[in-house]
């Protein structure tokens, strides 16, 4: 923009589908906060409350905002790309400190009550969630953030940390929908299958979560809405490229 050239804009119908993932994901955020609220007594650390701390960080940390880090590419197109680098790396590491606030809550709470852990089909898929994105965190800093790994190895490595960051938010969207479905029965069993308000409202929120799954994975798997390399960014690459590979800029080795 430098020369007088118009700032660069986003792709036509982006901003409106990143908007309504936004707007879906304050609304699974407020809608777990009334049910836990309103039909299961609120949140409390301490006390017998402690066990809806972790409904509300898993949506909060394992979908709203492992969703969001997804999003930092489409969203922030014209920035440098370290920059954005960080946030995305920054916006995971929130998901999963949160996320861990939400597992440590639901082991206290059940070694509290003396309720078995990790039986069920739920917990089984929500602890591979986290520790898969924990190890997908860290190795995507190892290869992305810090210096030291050779061109050809993140080029090698880049779309197997695209497809497991995608793989990973769908199984964690697929582990709070079985979150759901076990504390329904869990809690109301007997009543679930009259339509009572509870059971209507826990079903909404997992409406919820699938559609703001599947915005952000439209947004995600656009290929036009893929984030265009900066001219700097392009330069660079080729430098980083000849230092570390001895290849030529123009490509040959």
């Amino acid at each position: 923009a430098m020369d007088g050239a118009p700032p660069p804009t986003s792709p036509a119908g982006l901003s409106a589908y990143v908007a309504v993932s936004q707007l879906l994901g304050l609304t699974l955020l407020a809608t777990t906060g009334a049910w836990l609220g309103r039909y299961r007594g609120g949140v409390a650390w301490h006390g017998p409350l402690q066990f809806n701390v972790h409904p509300l960080c898993m949506v909060l940390g394992m979908v709203f905002l492992q969703g969001d880090a997804l999003l930092v590419y489409r969203v922030f197109r014209h920035e440098a790309k370290r920059s954005t680098k960080a946030l995305h790396a920054l916006l995971h590491g929130l998901a999963l400190a949160v996320a861990l606030v939400g597992i440590v809550a639901v082991f206290e709470s059940h070694r509290r009550k003396g309720i078995p852990d990790m039986y069920s089909l739920h917990s089984w898929c929500g602890m591979a969630a986290f520790v898969l994105y924990l190890l997908q965190w860290l190795l995507g800093c190892g290869f992305f953030l810090l210096p030291g790994a050779s061109f050809a190895l993140r080029s090698h490595y880049k779309p197997h940390h695209v497809f497991f960051g995608v793989a990973l938010f769908i199984l964690s969207v697929a582990a709070c929908l079985l979150g759901i479905t076990e504390m329904l029965l869990f809690n109301i069993s007997d009543s679930y299958s009259r339509f009572v308000p509870e059971g209507v409202l826990a079903n909404t929120l997992g409406v919820l979560l699938v559609a703001f799954g599947l915005v952000v994975g439209y947004v995600l798997t656009r290929e036009d809405w893929k984030r265009p390399p900066l001219a700097e960014e392009l330069a660079l690459s080729m430098d980083f490229k000849t230092l570390t590979e001895g290849e030529s800029p123009g490509g040959g080795s």
